[in-house]
């Protein structure tokens, strides 16, 4: 298992070892003293499952305290570009945004630590993408950003993006600040 630092802190690319023969593949997604090592000790509580056609949107999703969520993000099937933006008003990356693409060839995990919004997007027909979370989901405490906010500037890989009404009428980064 490799970790793979990204240029905003926290954010970790996780490449897990792949063990193909003619059944298959076996890889290990997750190991406890590994994820330590780098700085991730929270356990993970509740794990989801979603599936989107292509050019839908998720996002940008976050939890507020005291039910913030880290979330390790994988694709089963498909492709997807996922994007974590730092909304950590301390942080030197405040409002900076990181995205990769996952997919079930790459086997790419990516760990998004509290503190994050997160979203993405499915570049393949269809798309199942599972994460793993260190909270539980709260409605209470469920916020967002606008996915298109100009002042994060996230080039999506889509010219139709197909995004839920909820999304939409998300508010932009600098409504959360204030």
């Amino acid at each position: 298992m490799k970790f793979i630092e990204t240029p905003i802190q926290g954010l970790w690319i996780i490449e897990p070892r792949i063990f193909e023969d003619e059944r298959g593949f076996f890889m290990e997604t997750y190991h406890q003293e590994k994820f330590r090592e780098h700085g991730i000790t929270a356990p993970f509580v509740q794990q989801n499952h979603s599936h989107s056609k292509r050019g839908v949107i998720r996002g940008l999703h976050y939890q507020t305290p005291p039910f913030e969520q880290g979330k390790l993000v994988s694709v089963t099937h498909g492709e997807a570009f996922d994007v974590a933006v730092d909304i950590r008003p301390s942080s030197p990356t405040f409002g900076k945004w990181f995205g990769i693409t996952l997919s079930s060839e790459n086997h790419r995990l990516f760990y998004i630590p509290p503190g994050f919004a997160h979203g993405f997007c499915a570049i393949s027909d269809a798309v199942d993408f599972f994460y793993s979370c260190t909270n539980i989901y709260s409605p209470a405490h469920e916020s967002g950003i606008a996915w298109d906010d100009p002042a994060i500037g996230i080039k999506w890989p889509t010219i139709s993006p197909i995004v839920s009404l909820k999304d939409i009428k998300l508010p932009s980064l600098n409504c959360i600040n204030n």
